[in-house]
């Protein structure tokens, strides 16, 4: 665990907190085999290599051991860093810092950026860089870098300052980047929840993934060995995704927002138990059950579609009857309508034989 506290031991100010961490795979000092290297970095680019001692006992603490540092910019507030494959060479950029590469070996400033020109009404924009990766991780001069104006930028430090190719990518900045195994592919994304993969050679989107995310991604790691993507983010899930396919593999809720994923390379799988009632399943029976699971999952659905199909046959059927009532009121005021037309036609007959009536018995009475 990195506290919160510098060197000199004072307490580290809340806008110079850590935002880089690297634990070196290859062993950094020439102390016993029992120790390794961290490099650290804070919002205000102040960087340290500590050497730390673990102990052969678990019950004992690790021990900080000889440490450098030194600082990365002189202003602007650091976002992104990343150290080589080699782990010989680090890059870090931010608001207000161009990116630029140093050597960890000998805490010096190798190359750095240049800065952007002026727009056409003359004003001065300096580039906000949220993420950046080496394109490969055998070769540190080429570098992939994403701006907070959804800009990806590739940039190889052995021809020029200004970068090779630029695009844009959808209409959000953009929050994570990473490489895949082949040298020129390169996964990104934005804070809308875009996933796409793009060919640096030509930068040519290669292709989205299939499945929105909620959130704002924060973090994309490529798999060592399968063809499988990881990403997280601030909707408090880790999706695995196809290379290939591009399609959704598993999601998993975690509860909380996620800022940073990573592959343990050295998980073999041993000693894993599934978490099922008999632990002598085997794969058949596994997929099976979760063929089941899923058919249970996607029940809901199906019945929301019958109760969709009821009602609207219901809805139908009451259309019909209301248009049939309509129709038998229509002719019953018809029928209603006639026979008071023939009463009407009746009348006139009536009186004149009242008339009629009435003369008769004033003839007999004279």
């Amino acid at each position: 665990m990195v506290s919160n506290v510098d060197d000199a031991g004072l307490l580290r100010p809340e806008e110079d907190a850590v935002v880089g961490l690297h634990l070196f795979a290859t062993q950094k000092s020439e102390s016993t085999s029992r120790s390794c290297a961290l490099l650290s970095c804070t919002t205000k680019g102040n960087t340290s290599m500590r050497s730390i001692q673990v102990p052969d006992s678990p019950e004992v603490s690790a021990s900080i051991g000889s440490s450098r540092t030194w600082s990365v910019c002189a202003s602007g507030n650091i976002s992104c860093s990343k150290v080589d494959g080699s782990e010989n060479y680090a890059l870090f950029g931010g608001k207000g810092v161009e990116v630029n590469v140093w050597d960890l070996e000998n805490c010096a400033k190798i190359w750095t950026a240049k800065s952007p020109p002026k727009n056409s009404l003359g004003i001065f924009t300096p580039t906000w860089f949220t993420a950046a990766t080496f394109l490969s991780k055998d070769d540190h001069r080429k570098i992939v870098a994403g701006t907070n104006s959804h800009q990806v930028h590739l940039y190889d430090i052995s021809a020029q300052r200004r970068p090779v190719i630029s695009f844009d990518f959808r209409e959000t900045p953009i929050k994570a980047v990473a490489e895949d195994l082949n040298g020129y592919t390169v996964y990104i994304g934005n804070g809308s929840g875009d996933l796409a993969s793009v060919d640096m050679r030509t930068g040519k989107l290669l292709g989205c993934f299939l499945g929105k995310c909620s959130g704002s991604i924060r973090s994309i790691a490529r798999h060592p060995d399968f063809p499988v993507i990881a990403s997280c983010g601030l909707d408090s899930y880790v999706r695995f995704w196809d290379v290939k396919t591009r399609q959704l593999l598993s999601a998993v809720f975690l509860k909380q927002h996620l800022t940073n994923v990573v592959f343990d390379s050295n998980f073999d799988g041993e000693g894993f138990k599934p978490s099922v009632a008999d632990p002598s399943l085997d794969a058949e029976q596994i997929a099976s059950e979760t063929e089941i699971r899923d058919k249970e999952e996607t029940l809901p659905v199906k019945r929301k579609k019958a109760l969709k199909k009821d009602e609207a046959s219901k809805t139908k059927k009451a259309t019909n009857e209301n248009e049939a009532s309509k129709e038998v009121s229509i002719e019953n005021g018809l029928n209603k309508k006639v026979s008071i037309e023939n009463k009407s036609s009746k009348m006139p007959k009536s009186k004149k034989r009242s008339k009629r009536s009435k003369h008769e018995v004033l003839d007999d009475a004279s």
